[in-house]
């Protein structure tokens, strides 16, 4: 294993991140773009400098850091590229509409790059998670009252997704309730339908 801390807001260094990567390992087939955060706020009240830190770390740095994984997948011959998105990207949100409108243009910029890159044999996905228990949707668990059972309510699964990757993380799903993969569409299309 090999890890590298990186401000990926920080253009430079995030292009750096990924050279170092693909020295270090011998060339790059995989990146998933994974960096988010989240600045609450109603749009009436919502700083610009916190609607940019958003759109910087959630867009900014997935366009970068693929733009820079492009020349070295197409020399290997292809390669995957896979954003995380969020459920906010098909919703929009009273309370986050930075993160809302991030996340949204993170599945256009995904279906864009899928077009552009498909002739290089990259494939570019987006994974659109649920409320996931993490430290960033911790505070929001608590926000409002009712807030959390709303979403339980809501889920047909009945729970929040449980990150078990985490040390010492222990679920609170009951035995046999562990799949969360559920009405999700999947086009396996060549990517016909992100055409129009």
């Amino acid at each position: 294993m090999h890890v590298i801390a990186v401000d990926v807001t920080n253009e430079a260094a995030c292009r750096a991140m990924v050279a170092e990567a693909a020295e270090q390992f011998g060339g790059l087939d995989i990146l998933v773009n994974n960096a988010g955060i989240s600045r609450g706020g109603r749009p009436e009240t919502l700083k610009v400098e916190s609607w940019r830190a958003v759109l910087d770390a959630n867009l900014d740095a997935v366009f970068i850091a693929s733009q820079a994984a492009w020349p070295l997948m197409k020399a290997r011959g292809g390669g995957k590229i896979i954003n995380i998105g969020s459920m906010y990207s098909l919703f929009g949100s009273g309370f986050t509409p930075a993160y809302a409108a991030s996340k949204g243009a993170v599945v256009q910029l995904t279906k864009s790059l899928a077009i552009a890159w498909a002739p290089d044999n990259i494939q570019v996905n987006v994974i659109l998670p649920g409320w996931v228990e993490t430290e960033m949707t911790q505070p929001v668990r608590t926000r409002a009252a009712g807030f959390e059972a709303a979403i339980v309510n809501r889920t047909p699964a009945g729970r929040w997704v449980c990150r078990t990757s985490s040390p010492g993380r222990r679920c609170s799903w009951p035995p046999g309730r562990r799949i969360f993969v559920t009405g999700t569409s999947l086009a396996v299309d060549g990517g016909f339908a992100i055409q129009g």
